[in-house]
């Protein structure tokens, strides 16, 4: 059965079903009469009262709507369940009770309710409470040295941070081991002791990391459908990325809107052709859980970091390149990452007599 989605307006649509039923939104229209009356309201109270105010204004809006839970300030609007066509509704609901024009994209520029009542107060009163412009800052010279203030990393041989990187190396130990039995691998049909045997690995050892399934969606936000059409990469890459910050001292909370560029070095997008074995209720997932583009456009939408950004096969080992295309972004996050999703790969390189092959982030 298929509701006829013509005849509805996305207001009428029960909350519980709008995450499933998109229906049509029209734009709502500005209204001077009520952005003055609203400004004339707020003009002659004090700052943290105008700002009470506009923050109780949208979060009304956002509670009629939100399926994801209690609405919250700082809640991100993905987080209570909004989808792009609630999202215009949202924008609607606020225009209609500010009278002020805004665009369809309010959810997605401003990603919490505490976001939109900032950018409300500066547009209705100008008076750069939101973020302020970007102040000039002196280009960064190429042959500046980069200072490294954290580091995070997974690599073979459970080490999960520097410190246990250090240690492996230090002292010698092996961060060699079997091939993984959860990633889905034949191993039987993989394995063949003749090296020179079509279509196998004659060996079965590499470096891998073992724990690279355990992955806390909820923590960032992400619902478990989503989580499993991710590219482990994407997964690594926010883990240790919020780890860094952590680890410099900084609360990752702290840093939304800030003008810090994230950079990704990706190699392999082989997750993807397992696309045959995605659950029911995740294929629409799997363009952006797969797409190496977007790894770094992840981390900066899951901090709300507002820099520059990108991500390549080669991003993480030029790491001054974003330096001279961005200079005025003097903070970065830079990331290298390399997992193996399919057993494809062992079979080319075992042919080579070789096996250089390892997860590692």
């Amino acid at each position: 059965m298929r509701p006829d989605t013509t005849t509805l307006r996305a207001g009428a649509v029960p909350a519980l079903l709008r995450g499933l039923i998109d229906a049509p939104v029209a734009a709502a229209e500005a209204d001077e009469a009520e952005s003055s009356a609203l400004r004339a309201r707020l003009r002659d109270l004090s700052r943290s009262e105008q700002q009470r105010i506009l923050l109780d204004l949208v979060l009304d809006a956002v509670r009629e709507m939100a399926v994801g839970g209690e609405a919250g300030a700082h809640r991100t609007f993905k987080e209570l369940g909004f989808t792009s066509v609630s999202a215009v509704e949202l924008r609607n609901r606020i225009t209609t009770v500010t009278g002020f024009g805004l665009p369809a994209t309010l959810a997605f520029d401003y990603p919490t309710p505490a976001a939109v009542a900032r950018h409300l107060h500066t547009e209705l009163l100008g008076d750069g409470l939101a973020d302020t412009p970007d102040e000039p800052v002196a280009p960064v010279i190429c042959d500046d040295p980069i200072a490294i203030v954290a580091m995070g990393c997974r690599l073979p041989g459970g080490v999960a941070s520097p410190e246990e990187l250090w240690r492996l190396v230090s002292e010698g130990e092996d961060a060699i081991s079997p091939f993984p039995e959860d990633r889905g691998w034949d191993l039987e049909r993989l394995y063949d002791p003749d090296p020179d045997h079509a279509g196998t690995s004659y060996v079965r050892h590499g470096g891998f990391l073992h724990d690279m399934a355990e992955f806390d969606a909820a923590f960032f936000g992400i619902s478990p459908r989503e989580a499993l059409a991710m590219d482990p990469q994407q997964r690594l890459l926010l883990e240790t990325s919020w780890e860094v910050f952590e680890r410099a001292g900084i609360d990752p909370t702290s840093l939304r809107g800030s003008k810090i560029g994230v950079f990704s070095g990706v190699m392999h997008h082989d997750y993807a052709s397992n696309l045959a074995k995605v659950p029911d209720g995740s294929e629409g997932y799997i363009g952006i859980g797969t797409a190496g583009s977007v790894a770094s456009g992840r981390v900066s939408y899951t901090l709300g970091l507002e820099g520059p950004g990108g991500a390549g096969g080669q991003a993480g080992h030029r790491p001054r390149e974003p330096d001279r295309t961005f200079g005025k972004y003097p903070q970065a996050s830079r990331t290298s990452r390399n997992s193996i999703s399919t057993s494809s790969w062992s079979v080319p390189i075992s042919a080579l007599k070789e096996n250089p092959y390892a997860d590692s982030s």
